[in-house]
């Protein structure tokens, strides 16, 4: 008896990569509170401690691109175990440095392994899903990160007060884990993966003519540049403007207690994985086009929603709208990226991987800006509009995004 449509199971690939992103997002999660204080204990202000965090973040962004290289040369399986052992390896020595210098050193190399592993899984995910369960596949990946993320904090603050090394340690621990895992789960592939892209349920059609190869051709891809530029909105607004505006705006602009914005932030969380069980199959299904629209246009209104006077229902309701986008935005262009890609196209997925960083390190530094020199509802406003040329390129996108090359 033949399956419904969308219910048949995905590739094992897809599994295995879920799982290694729970890990290395858990262990994240664990090491990230202990990160300050551990800098702190050399004797070094505040803005060295920031250095020590945001150096991490730059040298995953300045490295990502040549990741994608490796991945074309190499494969993803040889970079995704390279990237964990560079960051488990350079995360125990963290914990033994000797001094701040080689601390920040330490933590750079990191965010090198940080890009290669995150290229390497990214790339080999599109690869190994069947267009037709590409948008479940993507979902599925980023649960993993997902859960990862809300259940490492909490231990992480707890180890942390036992000891500010021994974090690092257990992050260390968790990706040898995730790497050991990789290696022998992915050693062999569960079936052949197709060396050229296949079109997705609504990518029929001739295909386009070969107008040029890699990101030359891909620049001229309505459908890339779209998924490029809701993968901007999710980095500026998910990964920077909600955890460094969104808490400040709570406290100020609300009045009320930090609880309040960790009750928002937890909102969005929930419905983001809510979201991630439906948004692969509406992607999958319904198309990446109608998919992407809907995504882009909650997440415009959602920010949209704190532009008006402070309200605290607004603030929640913004939150968990949000969250539902997200899911959309966190699946659907990865598998845009997957549809148009060609075979092993790691430089395409470092590039989708850079805007996200991109827009992580820039809005907070704009939307703070904004709110210093006007009002929170200013810099949301300014959040709003990158959400909305997500949107705007989304209609811009063709109904039969094709393969490149």
């Amino acid at each position: 008896m033949r399956r419904p449509r969308g219910t048949d199971p995905l590739p094992r690939e897809v599994g295995v990569l879920a799982i290694v992103a729970f890990v290395v997002a858990l262990g994240f999660g664990v090491v990230a509170p202990a990160i300050p204080l551990f800098a702190q204990a050399y004797g070094v202000g505040t803005t060295a401690v920031g250095l020590a965090i945001s150096t991490f973040a730059f040298f995953r962004f300045v490295s990502a691109f040549a990741g994608g290289s490796l991945v074309e040369r190499l494969g993803e399986r040889a970079v995704l175990a390279a990237g964990l052992v560079i960051v488990a390896v350079t995360t125990g020595l963290s914990a033994l440095a000797g001094s701040f210098p080689l601390f920040v050193a330490l933590r750079g190399a990191g965010g090198i392994g940080s890009a290669l592993f995150t290229v390497a899984a990214l790339s080999l995910l599109l690869r190994a899903a069947p267009a037709t369960q590409r948008g479940r596949a993507a979902a599925t990946y980023q649960g993993g990160f997902i859960l990862g993320g809300i259940a490492g904090p909490a231990a992480g603050g707890f180890l942390t007060e036992v000891s500010p090394q021994l974090p690092f340690f257990v992050y260390t621990a968790a990706l040898l884990v995730a790497g050991t895992v990789a290696l022998v789960l992915l050693r062999r592939p569960s079936r052949d993966l197709p060396e050229a892209p296949v079109p997705a349920p609504d990518a029929a059609g001739p295909p386009a003519p070969k107008a040029g190869s890699g990101l030359a051709a891909a620049f001229r891809s309505r459908a890339y540049l779209a998924a490029l530029v809701a993968n901007l909105g999710v980095g500026w607004v998910l990964f920077g403007v909600r955890n460094s505006l969104v808490p400040l705006y709570v406290t100020e602009e609300l009045g009320k207690t930090a609880a309040w914005a960790g009750a928002g932030l937890l909102a969005g969380s929930l419905a983001q994985a809510v979201g991630l069980l439906r948004a692969g199959r509406l992607s999958d299904n319904w198309g990446r086009r109608p998919a992407l629209l809907l995504g882009s246009a909650l997440a415009t209104a959602s920010m949209a929603v704190l532009v008006l006077p402070p309200v605290t229902a607004l603030f929640l309701l913004s939150m968990a709208t949000f969250g539902l986008a997200a899911s959309l935005l966190a699946s659907v262009p990865a598998a845009i990226v997957g549809d148009v890609s060609p075979a092993r196209g790691g430089r395409l997925v470092a590039v989708f991987q850079m805007v996200a960083d991109l827009g992580a390190v820039t809005g907070p530094l704009v939307a703070g800006w904004l709110t210093d020199a006007f009002s929170f509802q200013v810099a949301f406003g300014a959040s709003a509009a990158v959400l909305a040329l997500s949107l705007i390129t989304a209609l811009a996108m063709p109904r039969t995004p094709r393969p490149i090359g």
